[in-house]
């Protein structure tokens, strides 16, 4: 067509001339170039004609390099939070992530009460700004001790409880003192919040009290941050006679302990002590429990619990962030935890877990018994396990990629140096039947 091939400014022929030439009415050659003009490929020209229109060179690529000066440097754990977060390519075993396998999730109850909730007018409008009082007074009940259900705020996930916590309870420069090795998003947290981490050595048996308080003596901290229960990544859980050692030491240092119970409900063996919370009388201890990590990654609800001028810093806090939590999700969680589902999830969940978690102790026996660590955790979701020394865990992690099998390398979940190399491998993210593929994959790139 000429309009497409002459060059630019070339005269087209006149309504009349077309119209004869390709025998159709004028209605339809006048049509046709109004659709050439809106396409921008011919223009018009009163009282001269129709012309071919001047078409655009190549766009000149956007230069966004000035947003590097803009933003100025990149906040510390941004990547390794979002490697976590990946979801794994097609064929690839995952042995990293943070969540249960879909099959552990129980999505019909789940589903079932959301459905129930959607469908009552009541559960769209707005509700009080720190959650129903139902669901924070279950979060009360479960926690123990002093706390009520007015101590208590809902939150839409743990890290953005996490994320309040530290706004609202420090200030850009303090110190906030965590177990060594720790959760990666609590320190990608504390470092957007612009604190100064400062680890504290912990093993099996949890952080050492002894260095806790050596910690809040030589910086003048003010909050702790913890994983009493299946610390993540180690598994460990803080030992009866360490608990009240620990509680007495941030007692005397005037300071807050941030209890994260994210894994209240992963107990595989035996029974799991009961929150630090139970036993704080003084409001020392800051109380988070989730349950995105226990039933499934989309139900972003927990609670966080203080008494006190802390407490109403914290409601204050979480107001400013986002309002509320979701009515209907709320409402949905309050019924599906006080249901028979909530019981009989928990106790397959605690099956299946131990069968997967056996299952990748054996494969490591067979095929990487150097691998297999010394404690085992009695619940969580991770196994830690040191690499031979001289290892890198970063390109051990990076290979196992390329070889099919998902593992996350330890080098993040310190706040300094590491000790060592070491791997976080997750057993609740893939079924049992396929624990001894990953870890033959795993093999062949350490040997």
């Amino acid at each position: 067509m000429l309009a497409g091939t002459a060059t630019a400014g070339t005269r087209l022929p006149s309504v009349r001339e077309l119209t004869l030439r390709h025998q159709a009415s004028p209605v339809t050659v006048a049509e046709a170039i109004r659709q050439l003009v809106a396409e921008g490929l011919v223009e018009t020209r009163p009282g001269r004609g129709t012309f071919v229109a001047a078409r655009p060179g190549p766009a000149a690529a956007p230069d966004l390099s000035w947003q590097t000066v803009a933003l100025g440097p990149r906040r510390f754990g941004e990547e390794e939070m979002q490697a976590l977060l990946a979801l794994p390519p097609s064929g690839a075993i995952p042995l990293s992530g943070g969540y249960l396998d879909a099959d552990l999730q129980p999505a019909a109850a789940l589903g079932a009460a959301l459905a129930r909730a959607a469908r009552q007018p009541a559960a769209w409008q707005r509700g009080p700004v720190e959650g129903r009082e139902d669901l924070r007074a279950w979060f009360a009940r479960e926690a123990g001790g002093g706390l009520r259900a007015d101590d208590m705020v809902i939150c839409p996930g743990g890290q953005a409880a996490l994320s309040s916590t530290l706004r609202a309870l420090t200030g850009p420069g303090d110190t906030l003192l965590v177990e060594s090795p720790t959760y990666l998003g609590a320190l990608a947290a504390a470092h957007a919040t612009g604190l100064r981490v400062v680890p504290v050595p912990a093993d099996h048996d949890g952080v050492r009290p002894d260095q806790l308080a050596a910690a809040f003596a030589r910086t003048g901290a003010r909050l702790f941050y913890c994983q009493p229960l299946f610390a993540n990544p180690t598994g460990a859980t803080l030992s009866p006679a360490r608990r009240p050692e620990v509680l007495a030491a941030v007692q005397d240092a005037g300071a807050f302990l941030i209890e994260d119970d994210y894994a209240r409900d992963l107990a595989i063996d035996g029974d799991p002590p009961a929150p630090l919370a139970s036993a704080d009388p003084h409001g020392h201890v800051i109380h988070l429990r989730s349950l995105t990590k226990s039933a499934a990654p989309g139900l972003r609800v927990a609670a966080l619990g203080a008494r006190g001028p802390a407490g109403a810093r914290l409601r204050a806090a979480r107001l400013l962030d986002d309002f509320f939590v979701s009515g209907p999700l709320q409402q949905a969680t309050v019924e599906f935890v006080t249901s028979p589902a909530w019981g009989r999830h928990r106790r397959g969940l605690r099956a299946e877990l131990g069968n997967r978690r056996a299952a990748l102790l054996d494969a490591l026996r067979r095929h990487l018994p150097g691998l297999v660590p010394a404690v085992v955790p009695r619940g969580g979701l991770h196994l830690w396990v040191r690499l031979p020394d001289g290892a890198d865990d970063v390109a051990v992690a990076a290979a196992a990629a390329a070889a099919g099998v998902i593992v996350f390398p330890g080098r993040a979940w310190h706040a300094t140096e590491p000790p060592g190399p070491f791997l976080r491998l997750t057993y609740a993210a893939t079924g049992a039947e396929t624990m001894d593929e990953a870890v033959q994959r795993l093999r062949r790139v350490l040997l």
